[in-house]
């Protein structure tokens, strides 16, 4: 799979995980699960490519090149990806509700 596939897919997931995380502990801000989950995957695939753009992706890494798992790459994805989902589900979150009180 490719190197920039690979890093998406790992954003959008844990993007969907931070969602519903914050759904969870944000309940005034919740959008229902599926809400949540939903807001969080493209939070999480939007702010994780931003910031590998900003802070570069696995193209230098030795394993990246030999076919083998960059783990900080990894990482960044998931951090990156989770705490993006969450922002951006909470975002939307206050959004609503902010429409939903005039």
């Amino acid at each position: 799979m490719e190197s920039w596939m690979m890093d998406l897919l790992v954003q959008v997931v844990a993007g969907a995980v931070g969602g519903t995380a914050a759904g969870s502990i944000l309940k005034d801000l919740s959008l229902g699960k599926p809400g949540d989950a939903l807001s969080g995957a493209v939070g999480g695939g939007i702010v994780g490519q931003i910031l590998n753009s900003v802070l570069g992706g696995a193209t230098g890494a030795p394993e990246a090149a030999a076919g083998g798992l960059d783990i900080a790459s990894i990482v960044k994805d998931l951090v990156g990806g989770g705490v993006g989902g969450a922002v951006v589900m909470a975002i939307i979150g206050a959004i609503r509700n902010a429409m939903m009180k005039r």
